[in-house]
């Protein structure tokens, strides 16, 4: 049995930081175990010119250590309203990595999402002319899609067509939730590729459901029974390059998830590398581990892979209860239960662990 591993440096490809106290309570876990982040830009009121963005990037290095090295990178939003001059700078800029596509009313803070998606193919065909790859949130909003099936049918309603209409357009699927979107993502032509949470390789909808339900397992997508996420597994675990890390690390305030309507998201900031781990050596696979955390998402977009090592040791370790104070508290995955992995000096970087 492996006991301790090194890996070239990970990278989160799809991050939610929020902003203001938040921001600060959660950063430095992000920080201290990915080199990168594609950060989202569903805020209140969302990041929809690249000025807005950069603005936020600031906020995010500001909060972190003087001695970090972490490199946030921007997912510009997605509107009716987004031009060519917007388009152009994203493309120019270092710091913006690609646009988000949230369909309106989808997920959290995405009412200033897409209400059309036919009306943005001319963006669309911008954006594959200057190079900027697409993200996005693949669930119809139809309310007479079932939700368990709101992946599945914006695959063949929307996506199928955009991927062909535009066939140099670079595309990631995030958070792929089932065998349908596997299947999409591997059947596809090239420059598609979808990212796979900690959560969603770790958990089926009966941890959301079974005796009571768990407000703090509920996200978007969410979660799907059992057969799709060993579809999940099986693709992270295949040394399938189109198959990389996005955490979709998702924080809000225990008040809201813990309420009558409570918010989609689940935190994992705080021991993502540990869970995702604990999901490859479930199933015997972690000599697949270091290319979908560190290798694949970089190459994916053009960037160089990290150069520095990390350690993971086989240390069960109990996670805290909860992050941050007052209304702004967090509730992490597993809280109050073990990691099987721990990250070695995990504790050295972080900004607020209280």
């Amino acid at each position: 049995m492996t006991d301790s591993i090194e890996l070239t440096q990970p990278d989160d490809w799809h991050l939610h930081l929020r902003d203001g106290p938040m921001l600060q309570t959660v950063v430095g876990h992000t920080a201290n175990q990915f080199g990168r982040a594609m950060v989202m830009p569903n805020l209140i009121p969302p990041a929809t010119t690249c000025q807005q963005l950069l603005d936020y990037r600031q906020r995010i290095l500001a909060a972190l250590p003087d001695d970090s090295q972490f490199n946030p990178i921007m997912a510009l939003y997605l509107t009716d309203q987004l031009n060519e001059a917007e388009i152009r700078e994203a493309a120019s800029n270092p710091h913006i990595g690609a646009v988000k596509l949230y369909p309106a009313g989808a997920t959290t803070n995405s009412d200033s999402g897409v209400s059309d998606l036919q009306a943005i193919y001319p963006i669309l065909e911008l954006m594959e002319k200057h190079g900027l790859p697409l993200l996005v949130h693949g669930e119809v909003t139809d309310s007479a899609v079932d939700i368990f099936d709101r992946e599945a049918v914006f695959i063949d309603r929307h996506l199928i067509p955009i991927i062909n209409k535009f066939s140099a357009l670079r595309v990631v699927l995030e958070h792929v939730t089932t065998a349908d979107g596997i299947e999409f993502v591997q059947q596809a032509r090239d420059g598609i590729a979808g990212t796979l949470t900690a959560h969603h390789l770790l958990l089926n909808r009966n941890h959301l459901l079974v005796g009571g339900i768990h407000p703090h397992h509920y996200c978007l997508p969410v979660l799907k029974r059992e057969t799709h996420r060993q579809a999940l597994v099986k693709a992270a675990t295949s040394g399938n390059p189109r198959f990389f890390a996005g955490t979709d690390s998702a924080p809000h305030p225990k008040t809201e998830k813990e309420s009558a309507c409570g918010c989609a998201g689940i935190y994992t900031a705080h021991a993502a590398v540990e869970l995702y781990t604990e999901a490859f050596d479930n199933v015997g696979a972690l000599d697949k581990l270091e290319g979908f955390l560190s290798h694949y998402g970089a190459d994916f977009y053009r960037l160089p892979r990290n150069t520095e090592q990390i350690t993971l040791r086989r240390t069960p370790t109990q996670i805290e209860q909860q992050f941050g104070q007052g209304n702004e508290t967090v509730v992490p995955l597993r809280a109050g239960g073990n990691r099987q992995w721990l990250l070695a000096d995990s504790d050295s970087n972080l900004v607020n662990r209280s």
